[in-house]
Parts: structure tokens; C-alpha cells; sequence
């Protein structure tokens, strides 16, 4: 009631009744991982170390730099839009005051077209000096810089500089080093409130009005440690974590791998899913220390194009995150066509008809592998998570898992409106009917088998409801994936009864034949 006086009539709108629920975003996928930002040039702005950027075009994924050999996440971008679908929320970890490498001064000499290839792309903290030393000389006055390419062109004496054509000089530098990179950078950490590394994932709710739902570090997640990390931040943000093996790995390895404690593989939990093996495909990327200088003494980059390989787990999220949109985030990631791989990096037989061939070998030991037989491209192939075979629960499905995580959250987030509101049978009602009117609309899409929310009194007790608690049950299945399709076949012999029937087909009155 209000606490004005007023000798008169007033009308007060009551909110009261249902409320729609949102589906939260299935197909984001959070990366993490390594970027040659230096190589970002204007009019584009590089993306911030340790910050949550949302890349949902090619322009955006052109803030983390060119494909670069040695850098994750030019590489994992290509593959995840290779599949023509899905956003990701990329952190870089990669930090050139920390990850380099330093060279100490070294003699070069500066050829017929004035220049000096330091064989190294992304310089920083460059020292040039006369020698032998004794003068130092500077940026912009005597020589300029190309600190992308690793490349420095002498400034004539005539134009004021005071290095002498084809001078031998001292040149200390450092270059950019992702090999600096290690599992605690990538792991990150939260330090007086400041967030990096995998942990920065957990923001983004507030940051970017989601979180991702498939988590991934390509390079970085066959280290135990990092696929642990992974895994804890997909319980915390509600998403799965995809898990790679090491390049070159056997069947057989990959399996026994499942058992060895302190191996990645090792994992039992309902959002890891193993990804094996790694893949091969064909790099166009900058080799970092190709740069050659032209006849004009310009610098000209060198690309690898030939094949390499990679891990697996860009390519399956970017297939989940195609999937999601284009189906259904109830559809499992199996089954479905991959772009960009040429193939495994190791001999995988193949086939839906043998029980002992190495694909279903490693299905049954919870690895989702690549599927390839004759006419069938590249395929994921796997419907269980890491849990398997430990766990058999429905949840050890990836998509009924994945499938509960977006029903809770997005129940959840709709009940925002009615927290605070006084507990009356209006207030349930209304949560009830918001509840099952989502639950209806996901069987309708075919999201759930069958499922209701309910309000149990039994579950509710006045003490409970006094302290200003509401328990509400929500059952609801989702629709496993047909993993295996039997058939029973039967000779029956009194089938021949057929044979020397040459009676005609008798059409009924009236009827047409």
C-alpha cells in the first residue's frame, strides 16, 4: 500500500502471471590460446591481452593477426568458420613483454639496398650500435624499424643519418616467442580482481550478456593440467571442454591413455570430451622466420603451404557451434560433416558394420574420433563425453548433457523477475506456468521427450517458506541420439508360397487400379 494519503480513487498495476523464458546461446564457442597481435596493422586495433573479444566475422577474427606459425588462435578461428557458423569469445594469453626470446648484440652488415633481415618477425626493444660499440644510434634519425616483419632500412647520411652505406652494425633485440607460453598462462588466474587466462571466461556473462558453451585450447589441452582447468571452468560457465591427444598418437595409445593416471585422456566427467586424433590439413601460414628482402630491399614473408597438423578440438567445435544453429543444440556433435581437414594424422579404420574397427573401439571407450569411409567425408564420430564408460546416466550423452545445461541456465536467468516478490499462490503459479510453458515449447521443437515443473508441498515446509526459500521440481528428458540402429532378420520360408501366384490383382468396385 502506498504511504501517501490520498481521499480519492487509484488504479495500480500489478505485474502479475507468466513470463517468457529466453534460451541462452548454445553455439559459442570460448578459445583460448595464442595470437600474433603485432602483426596487427591499421586501420584495424589488435585485441587486448587477457580480455574477452567477441569474434563473429572475419574482420573480427583479423584482430588476433594473420595465421602465423606457432600461434593458436589465427588457426583455431579458420577452422571454427571453415564450418560456416557459430560466434567465439577468444581470450590471448600471448604477451610480448613476457613471451620472447632475447638476442644479445650480433654483427650485421647492411647489403647494396641498405637494409638488414634480422630473420625474426615481431621485434621489440631493438639497440642498434656502431661496430665495434662506442655509439648508439636512433630509430627514426638514423634508420627506421619495421618491427613486423624484423627488417631495418638505413637512413642515408645525406638525409641526416649518420650510418654509412653498408655499415657493419651491433643489433640487440628480442622477437616474439610463443613458445614462452606455458599451461599457467593459459590456465590464468584471478590476482586482486584481475582475471587472465581461461579464468577471464567466467566474466563474460557480464561483459558480453553470455557465457561460452564449448570451451577449447588447441596446443594446450592434451597437458592434463590444462584440460583439469578447462573442465572446472565448464562446470562453473555451464559448458563442455573439448580435450585433445598429442600429435601422432595410435588407437591404441589413445585407449590406454583412458587408464593412465595423470594423462589428459584419464578424465571421467560429463563436460570433457575427448577429441582423437590430431589432424592434418594444408597451412598457408607465415613462417616467422622466412622473411626474405627483395631486390628493392623490402621484406617479403614466406607461407609453409605445405601440410601440417593440428589439433582436433577447433574443428569439432566449430562443427558443434554449426550443428547448434542449424539443428538444434539437442542434436549430438556426432555424425556430422567437418571442412578444412584433410585427415587423421595416424591409419583409422572406419566402419559402421565392424564392432572391432577402431572408430567403435574408441567410441566405446568414450573418445569421439573422425569417421571417413567411401563417399562419407570427414565426420565426427562419438556421442559420449569423457564419463563414459564409467557413467552410464543419460547425461553421459554430450547432447543430453549440453541439452540440461541450457533448459537450468535458462530457467534461471527468467526467474530474475520474480526474485523479492512476496511468496503467495499467485507468485507459484506464475513461476510454474512460466516453467512449463518453456518446457512445452522445447518438446514442441523437439528439444525434450516429455517433461513439467511442479510444486511439491511435501518439499516446502512453512519453516522453509518462512526464511523465504521456493523448491521447485523440474523433470524433463531429453531425446538420447540413436547411437545403434538393430535390425532382426528372418529367412521365412513361407514366404515361397508366393512363387507361381500369377493371379491377377482383383481391384474392388468402384475402386481405381
Amino acid at each position: 500500500m502506498p504511504a501517501s494519503f490520498l481521499h480519492g480513487v487509484e488504479v495500480i498495476e500489478v505485474p502479475n502471471g507468466p513470463v517468457p523464458v529466453t534460451v541462452v546461446k548454445s553455439a559459442v564457442i570460448g578459445l583460448v590460446g595464442t595470437a600474433p597481435t603485432w602483426a596487427v596493422t591499421s586501420p584495424l586495433v589488435a585485441a587486448g591481452l587477457n580480455t574477452p573479444t567477441l569474434v563473429s566475422s572475419a574482420l573480427d577474427a583479423a584482430k588476433f593477426g594473420p595465421l602465423v606459425r606457432g600461434y593458436t588462435i589465427p588457426y583455431a578461428l579458420a577452422a571454427i568458420q571453415a564450418q560456416s557458423a557459430g560466434q567465439a569469445i577468444v581470450v590471448n594469453v600471448f604477451d610480448p613483454t613476457r613471451h620472447y626470446t632475447a638476442i644479445a648484440a650480433t654483427a650485421f652488415s647492411f647489403n647494396t639496398q641498405n637494409a638488414i633481415n634480422l630473420g625474426h618477425m615481431g621485434v621489440s626493444n631493438v639497440v642498434v650500435t656502431s661496430n665495434p660499440a662506442g655509439t648508439t644510434y636512433v630509430a627514426g634519425t638514423d634508420y627506421t624499424l619495421d618491427a613486423v616483419n624484423g627488417a631495418i632500412t638505413l637512413i642515408p647520411t645525406g638525409s641526416g643519418g649518420h650510418i654509412t652505406a653498408g655499415a657493419s652494425v651491433l643489433i640487440a633485440f628480442r622477437y616474439a616467442d610463443p613458445t614462452k607460453v606455458v599451461d599457467a598462462d593459459v590456465i590464468g588466474a584471478i590476482t586482486s580482481g584481475v582475471y587472465t587466462g581461461a579464468q577471464v571466461l567466467q566474466t563474460t556473462y557480464g561483459t558480453l550478456g553470455f557465457f561460452p558453451k564449448i570451451l577449447i585450447a588447441p596446443g594446450y589441452s592434451q597437458d592434463t593440467t590444462v584440460a583439469v582447468a578447462l573442465d572446472a571452468m565448464a562446470s562453473k560457465v555451464r559448458a563442455v571442454a573439448l580435450v585433445d591427444s598429442p600429435p601422432s598418437t595410435s588407437a591404441t595409445a589413445a585407449i590406454t591413455n583412458r587408464g593412465t593416471v595423470g594423462n589428459a585422456f584419464a578424465a571421467s566427467s560429463t563436460r570433457t570430451i575427448l577429441c582423437y586424433p590430431q589432424e592434418t590439413f594444408f597451412d598457408t601460414g607465415i613462417v616467422p622466420t622466412g622473411v626474405t628482402l627483395n631486390a628493392s630491399g623490402i621484406p617479403v614473408t614466406s607461407q609453409f603451404n605445405a601440410n601440417a597438423v593440428a589439433p582436433y578440438s577447433q574443428w569439432v567445435a566449430g562443427a558443434m557451434a554449426a550443428k547448434d544453429l542449424a539443428q538444434g543444440y539437442w542434436w549430438s556433435p556426432s555424425n556430422t560433416e567437418v571442412d578444412g581437414m584433410l585427415g587423421p594424422d595416424v591409419q583409422l579404420y572406419a566402419s559402421i558394420l565392424d564392432a572391432s574397427s577402431d572408430v567403435n573401439n574408441l567410441n566405446a571407450a568414450g573418445i569421439v574420433t573422425v569417421f571417413n569411409a567411401f563417399g562419407t567425408g570427414l565426420r565426427v564420430w562419438g556421442n559420449r563425453s569423457s564419463a563414459y564408460p564409467t557413467a552410464t546416466t543419460p547425461d553421459n550423452f554430450i547432447s543430453v548433457r549440453r541439452t540440461m545445461d541450457v533448459i537450468e541456465e535458462s530457467v534461471e536467468l527468467a526467474m530474475l523477475q520474480f526474485i523479492d516478490q512476496p511468496i503467495s499462490n499467485a507468485l507459484i503459479d506464475a513461476i510454474l506456468a512460466s516453467a512449463n510453458a518453456f518446457i512445452r515449447s522445447l518438446i514442441q521443437r523437439g528439444a525434450l521427450v516429455a517433461g513439467a515443473a511442479s510444486f511439491n508441498p511435501a518439499e516446502n515446509p512453512s519453516a522453509q517458506i518462512a526464511g523465504g526459500q521456493l523448491v521447485f521440481d523440474i523433470d524433463v528428458m531429453p531425446p538420447p541420439p540413436a547411437e545403434r540402429i538393430t535390425f532382426e532378420a528372418f529367412i521365412d520360408v513361407s514366404l515361397l508360397q508366393q512363387l507361381g501366384n500369377t493371379s491377377p490383382i482383383t481391384v474392388a468396385a468402384g475402386a481405381t487400379a
